[in-house]
């Protein structure tokens, strides 16, 4: 293995390498793929890999509950800024659905959109809550409705030639006035998948990681109208200028790569490369 895992990996060597091999098999499928195979190929993959990887950290999760409110307080420290008791909430690449279910207690009307029907599967939602199956790129709400819309940990799975079409749908998604907010690990300190232990760039189910710069450029083209970055330690979120978070990606990204390895683990750089975009619309 290229790294250790964190101490609080409960998964042996041989569990991280088998899923490592599982989704490698997966992701080369649907990085192979053309365009119109991909459509609704993500779901079958999802479903796929959670039945050959039980441990998965985005099911065991669930039901670990200390596991699964630290999840929620985590997301709640930045989300909880933009939430109010009148918000249509969309949430992207939703797992298992426990922070929709918790936001819905909080808000007019809740969306999970999810690829995987393995990962829903016992979920009951309360009436103001829907849950959508998506095919990995459609965002089946009501146009132009949506104030809130957040995804965690998912940009980076969907394959480089579907994320911009996928993005317009969440722009289409959302109100006037509307906010997207992204959270999704930095490519410069990557790779962030299980590939992480075995190589040097990501070569799971992560089809493509991001820096900020790359990720702004996008939701520029799609048509949001301001892009603002958050920044948290500790579930303390603040604002922080774009530009700064870009110039110091530009700065990193020139480093040969054994001395960035080593620099992206030094708490300052670490915070600075772990942000989430918001979109305004």
């Amino acid at each position: 293995m290229l790294r250790k895992p964190p101490r609080d990996e409960k998964r042996t060597p041989e569990q991280l390498h088998q899923h490592y091999k599982v989704e490698r098999e997966l992701a080369a499928r649907l990085r192979r793929a053309p365009a119109d195979e991909r459509v609704g190929l993500y779901p079958v993959l999802y479903d796929e890999l959670y039945r050959r990887v039980p441990l998965h950290p985005r099911l065991t999760r669930k039901t670990d509950p200390l596991l699964a409110k630290g999840f929620i307080d985590d997301s709640m420290a930045l989300l909880g800024r933009f939430l109010k008791p009148d918000s249509i909430y969309l949430e992207i690449g939703a797992g298992d659905c426990g922070l929709t279910l918790y936001i819905s207690g909080r808000v007019k009307q809740a969306y999970a959109v999810e690829v995987s029907k393995e990962a829903t599967k016992h979920i009951q939602p309360p009436s103001n809550m829907k849950l959508v199956i998506s095919d990995g790129k459609t965002i089946d709400v009501p146009p132009g409705t949506v104030t809130v819309a957040y995804s965690n940990q998912v940009m980076e799975h969907i394959h480089p030639d579907d994320a911009l079409e996928q993005l317009k749908n969440i722009y289409r998604a959302l109100a006037p006035g509307g906010l997207y907010i992204c959270t999704t690990p930095n490519r410069l300190s990557g790779p962030h998948d299980i590939s992480q232990y075995f190589d040097e760039f990501a070569t799971g189910m992560h089809m493509r990681e991001y820096t900020c710069g790359e990720l702004a450029t996008l939701f520029r083209e799609v048509g949001f109208s301001g892009v603002q970055v958050y920044m948290g330690i500790k579930q303390k979120y603040g604002r922080y200028p774009l530009g700064a978070i870009i110039a110091a990606e530009m700065s990193v990204s020139t480093l040969p790569r054994f001395l960035r390895t080593h620099l992206v683990t030094l708490p300052g750089i670490r915070n600075l490369l772990r942000v989430s975009l918001v979109g305004i619309k």
